[in-house]
């Protein structure tokens, strides 16, 4: 290294000996999927499960892309990216990290606030949040204050999964066939 601020383009780190936080570049190609395992769900009841299933089959899953991109346990830190597309309904949730939320484009529907690109909102640890995404869907990334994290399911009723699945079926050709971010080809490994 030529001083310690700076690590130059031919010096490689070795990050996953380290014993502290490392420069450190990540990579859209490299960008793992976040699923059950990268993120488990925790708190599920009868009627959660129920719901996640119906949901399933009418097709929620295609109604969102996210990727873990970083995560680094010796900072205690990861950064996630997630596009979700058109109407896409978030279930009521929590995690078990501090989060803070950038949206990129589109918009965050949080109740009666509309979120558009270049704001967001923060969530501390397990707080209790929902929200939807709007007509042309929403491209977020997610900072967390932790390498590993779970998704908490509190409070949603079989009323709301139904709905979740109704909105999954009314948009899921529009899901399908619709636009691509840029940043999610990217994702897809198209760009």
């Amino acid at each position: 290294m030529a001083d310690d601020m700076t690590i130059q383009p031919h010096e490689a780190v070795d990050v996953e000996n380290a014993t502290k936080p490392q420069f450190t570049i990540y990579r859209a190609r490299d960008a793992k999927d976040v699923d059950g395992e990268l993120m488990p769900y925790e708190g599920l009841n009868d009627v959660d499960t129920a719901g996640i299933a119906a949901a399933g089959e009418a097709g929620v899953g295609e109604g969102a892309v996210v990727k873990l991109l970083f995560s680094d346990p010796l900072s205690g830190m990861s950064l996630t990216y997630a596009w979700l597309k058109a109407n896409y309904q978030l279930p009521r949730h929590s995690h078990n990290a501090d989060c803070a939320y950038y949206i990129v484009s589109g918009e965050a529907h949080l109740g009666t606030e509309v979120l558009k690109a270049g704001d967001g909102f923060f969530v501390p640890k397990d707080g209790l949040y929902v929200y939807q995404a709007g007509p042309e869907g929403v491209e977020v990334v997610e900072f967390r204050t932790a390498s590993e994290f779970h998704i908490k399911f509190s409070g949603n009723s079989a009323r709301f999964w139904s709905r979740m699945a109704a909105i999954s079926s009314a948009n899921l050709d529009q899901w399908r066939d619709g636009p691509t971010p840029p940043t999610a080809r990217r994702y897809a490994g198209e760009a």
